[in-house]
């Protein structure tokens, strides 16, 4: 029994893994879309799944460097910061135009304000430790 739930966690980790790759791919070009949330969530994934794909991960020229900041310190570099707040501005400049103001427009909006103000919260380079 525990080799089945194994091969069926690897099996539900990879589909995780693939799967927010592939929305996080597509948040490279799709504005207010978060790429990095999904890129750290296929990279988690991928480790109990797929070390394969974990490693193609790791070594990207893109992600690779977004992980390694990530597991070191939890640090988001200022381009991403910058970018992520670009996005998300034009997506709710997009969204105040062509939509009518529902509260669940708006409260789509305060979340892109509130994960904003979180991604500002990350530092920008490692703790040097003593």
């Amino acid at each position: 029994m525990p080799e089945q739930r194994s091969k069926l966690s690897r099996l539900l980790f990879g589909l995780l893994a693939y799967s927010s790759l592939a929305i996080g791919l597509i948040a490279i070009v799709v504005p207010g879309l978060p790429t990095t949330e999904f890129i750290l969530l296929a990279a988690w994934a991928a480790t109990r799944s797929s070390p394969r794909l974990s490693a193609w991960l790791e070594n990207h020229r893109l992600f690779g460097p977004m992980l390694f900041n990530w597991r070191n310190g939890k640090v988001i570099a200022r381009k991403a910061k910058v970018s992520a707040t670009l996005s998300m501005l034009i997506c709710a400049g997009i969204m105040l135009t062509l939509l009518e103001h529902h509260w669940t427009m708006l409260a789509a909006i305060g979340g892109m304000l509130l994960g904003n103000l979180w991604i500002w919260s990350r530092p920008e380079t490692p703790a040097l430790n003593s």
